[in-house]
Order: C-alpha cells, then sequence, then structure tokens
C-alpha cells in the first residue's frame, strides 16, 4: 500500500437555542408535532418578508470572539439557490461575501493529545433547511418544515487536520465552547450540532488531491470512523490508478460504509447574490463591545483557576471546567465551604449521578450550592458519616429543600454520637468474645480489624464515627498486647 497523507477539512453545523427562528417569530423547539412550527414566513408565502434576530448575531459574535476571528461589521445576507423539497423558497438565505466572523483558531489541549491548533476560514449564519422523512416501502416522501428557518452557524476549518482523531478532538472542542457559551446544546444526535467532512490523501508535498464531502454525521465517532472509512478507500483506488470523483457523500453507520450521492456542485452552481429583503447591518462599536463583555470566563481559564486557586487535579478540573452551569456550582459552593476536593468529588459523584438519573440540567438542581457545602461541612465535621450523607441525607434535602441540613440529619437520625464510652466497653465486649482472632491481630494478621469493626458497628444502637471507632479498636487491640 502506498503512503498518502490525509488532509480534512470539517463544516460543522450549530443550530442556536434562540427562542424563534432567524428570520420569523415561529418557535425554534425540538420534537414538537411535524409542521407545528411553521408560519407563513418559513413557508415563503408570496408578500411575507423575513426579519433578521438580533439574538442570532450576537450569538455569532460570541462564537467568534472566543476563537479570536475577525468580527465583520458589515453583514449582508445572500441567497444561495437550489432546490430541495424541503427548502421552501427555492433558496436558502446565508452568508457568502460577508460572514459574520473571519479566521478564528480552535486550541486542542487534550492531556492524551499532543497539543495542536485548528485554524477557521470562517463562520457564517444560515437558515436551516426542513427534514425530508424517507419512508420505506412506499412512493412518497414525507417532508417536516419544523427545523425550516432554525438559526444555524456554519463554522468551516481549513484543510489542515490530518487524523480522524484530530478531527474528533476538534469537534469535542467546539461543542464544549458553544455549550459553555450557552448558545447552542450541540446534541448532536437531535442534530443540533452536525458535521461534514471534507476529505483527500495526497503523496507527501503534492497539491491538495480530490475532495470527498462525507455529510450529515450526528455522532462524534460516526466521523471518526466515516473519515477512516473513506481515507482507505481513497487510498485504495489510487493504489489501484483509479481517479477520485469530487463528491458528496453519506455514511452508512451499520455497514460502516460511504456510498456516493451526487456529483459535488461547484460554487457558480448556487448563483450566489446578496438577498435583496435583508438591509445590511452595522454592527457598532457600542453593540460588539456590549457582546464582547457578555462573554462569561472560557473553559481554558476556568480550568486554570480550579488548578492553582483550588488546588483541583487535572482530571477534576477537566470534568468541572466543561459545563459553565457545573464550574458555576461549583464555584459558588466553594465560597462556603473550604474543602475544595471534597465538593468536586460531591458534583462529580452523587450530584451528576442524580443529574444522569432524572435527565436535568445543574441549575434545575433543587439542592442549592450553600446547602451541598452545609452537608459537606456536616461530614467533615463528623456531625454525620459520608455514607449517610450521599445514601440519606442528600436524597432527602431533594425532596425537601427548605429543611435545612441539621434538621434533616436529626430527623433522619444520622446524628453521630460524641461520647465513646459506650462504644469502648462494647469494643472490650467484642474482644473478649473473639480471643482467637484477637490473637490472628497480634500475629500479624492485621486486616482482621475489619471484622471487629463490623461487628461493633453492627451490634451498637447508636451511628458512631467509623474513623474513630477503628483508632479505638487498634488501640485497644494495642493494649491486649
Amino acid at each position: 500500500m502506498i503512503t498518502l497523507e490525509t488532509v480534512i477539512g470539517l463544516e460543522i453545523h450549530v443550530q442556536l437555542n434562540t427562542k424563534s427562528k432567524i428570520f420569523s417569530y415561529d418557535h425554534n423547539d425540538f420534537g414538537n408535532k411535524p409542521n407545528s412550527d411553521v408560519g407563513a414566513i418559513t413557508l415563503a408565502h408570496p408578500g411575507t418578508l423575513p426579519m433578521i434576530s438580533r439574538e442570532v448575531i450576537d450569538m455569532a459574535m460570541k462564537l467568534g470572539i472566543a476563537l479570536k476571528g475577525t468580527i465583520n461589521r458589515n453583514l449582508i445576507f445572500d441567497r444561495k439557490n437550489y432546490f430541495y423539497p424541503d427548502l421552501p423558497k427555492g433558496y436558502q438565505i446565508t452568508q457568502d461575501a460577508t460572514p459574520i466572523c473571519k479566521g478564528g483558531i480552535v486550541k486542542i489541549r487534550n492531556d492524551d493529545f499532543p497539543h495542536f491548533d485548528v485554524e477557521l476560514t470562517k463562520i457564517h449564519l444560515e437558515e436551516d433547511a426542513g427534514k425530508s422523512i424517507h419512508v420505506q416501502n412506499t412512493d412518497f416522501t414525507n417532508v417536516d418544515l419544523n427545523r425550516s428557518g432554525v438559526p444555524l452557524l456554519e463554522i468551516v476549518t481549513e484543510p489542515m487536520i490530518t487524523c480522524s482523531e484530530e478531527a474528533g478532538l476538534c469537534l469535542i472542542e467546539l461543542r464544549k465552547l458553544v455549550r459553555f457559551l450557552g448558545i447552542s446544546d450541540g446534541n448532536m444526535e437531535q442534530g443540533s450540532l452536525r458535521c461534514d467532512a471534507n476529505i483527500s490523501v495526497r503523496l507527501p508535498g503534492a497539491p491538495l488531491g480530490t475532495k470527498v464531502e462525507v455529510k450529515n454525521m450526528n455522532s462524534i465517532k460516526n466521523v471518526r470512523k466515516a473519515i477512516d472509512y473513506e481515507v482507505e478507500r481513497q487510498t485504495k483506488m489510487i493504489a489501484d490508478g483509479r481517479a477520485i470523483i469530487s463528491e458528496t457523500r453519506t455514511y452508512n453507520t451499520k455497514k460502516n460504509t460511504t456510498s456516493g450521492m451526487r456529483k459535488k456542485e461547484l460554487l457558480n452552481d448556487y448563483r450566489y447574490f446578496p438577498e435583496p429583503d435583508i438591509s445590511p447591518i452595522v454592527i457598532s462599536d457600542e453593540w460588539f463591545e456590549s457582546v464582547e463583555k457578555s462573554l462569561p470566563v472560557l473553559p481554558d481559564q476556568v480550568k486554570k483557576t480550579l488548578i492553582e486557586d483550588y488546588g483541583l487535579p487535572n482530571f477534576d478540573a477537566n470534568i468541572l471546567s466543561y459545563d459553565r452551569l457545573m464550574a458555576t456550582y461549583f464555584f459558588k459552593t466553594a465560597a462556603v465551604c473550604k474543602y475544595y476536593k471534597v465538593i468536586s468529588n460531591w458534583i462529580m459523584g452523587p450530584v451528576k449521578s442524580y443529574l444522569n438519573e432524572n435527565e436535568i440540567r445543574i441549575d434545575s438542581l433543587s439542592l442549592p450550592p450553600s446547602k451541598l457545602a452545609d452537608l459537606i461541612n456536616a461530614v467533615q465535621q463528623k456531625e454525620i458519616s459520608h455514607s449517610d450523607a450521599t445514601q440519606q441525607a442528600f436524597k432527602y434535602l431533594l425532596k425537601y429543600p427548605h429543611v435545612e441540613v441539621e434538621e434533616a440529619i436529626l430527623i433522619l437520625g444520622l446524628a453521630q454520637v460524641d461520647d465513646f464510652d459506650g462504644i469502648k466497653q462494647l469494643i472490650e465486649n467484642v474482644l473478649a468474645d473473639h480471643t482467637d482472632k484477637v490473637k490472628e491481630y497480634h500475629n500479624g494478621k492485621k486486616g482482621i480489624i475489619s471484622m471487629f469493626m463490623g461487628l461493633i458497628m453492627k451490634q451498637s444502637v447508636d451511628r458512631i464515627n467509623p474513623e474513630k471507632v477503628n483508632v479505638m479498636i487498634k488501640e485497644t487491640l494495642d493494649k491486649t498486647k
């Protein structure tokens, strides 16, 4: 097999989570009844005019600024002409000559992969098309226009990605960023984030080869697998002396293959021209600065703060900095609780498990950060055991959020005793009943202390501090030697 270089460029489509569509007041919701979020503008009825949403432009600017791109202050929308049954107007309103952002860099700083940067060509705004639903064993296609007119950001990278793993990491980073900025949920399974990959191969140092575009992949895993398959297919074709055809292909997830859909359109096939129904938009200094100031602290800086100021390990900082809401919850808890690593363990453990089980975000959690801090402080001060806190008190406080932590501990009877005189006597009784095991301990079988611990915890009528009891058992055993 000949050795060829792989060259990949990505086109990532991000649906923005605005309340309405980009050019109309139609709702921008996922999962509604087909064709229920469709009005006259979406249907392109005669006499209707598109109205650009300022919220959409703000979101696009946020992403462009975060990626260090150059924001275009004079925007003109264009018509991109092509026919599809799910495109009512027969053209798509997009940005050709004046994308909202030129350039930019996606910085990939993964701990398990060499650091690299992916340069961007542009980021531009456009409207999404509807969805064609092909029904098997019938001679018709259903069309759902709910998605038609949903605001899209298209992020176009330079052709500089060299393998499927780099492509996957680039997608992970962009998905993290759009979620962190709050402009999209980045859910690939629901189509909020979709990826087209332009793939070509060439001899080392040669000009770019003929590219093939694999369209509409809806998972990072599928993007990687489709790229690997396509690279292998093109390499075999060149080795056999066959020419690569510039075409659009689709990826079959079940067969792990790509197949041709149509020959790749050329730019002049789209017959771009300025959209006459939308006036040019000028982004003033005041407008730009207001958006720039609204940006949150970005994930890289959040991670750095978690490590340097809160002493968290890299693993914890990676997870917490992935989600802005989760990072905010951590910082609010840490403001009233000094046990930073314990807070991180709670958020990554019981809290995250509860969120996943109930399919909610952390900002919908009924337990405020201050109350989680109180619960952690109670554990650290030995007022309640960690197991009781996670398995009982935490769940109780979620169900009754108006109850204070101290009150919940009393109601549930989880308070640990402070008087250990009774425990001391219980330890002596247990050891006296198991003299043979005591001898085994003195002969070097130190692990047997866990057996004594279990017997004492079982016989105790009070909730006792396991750590303290463990120390007391050891002290008593050492005295009997």
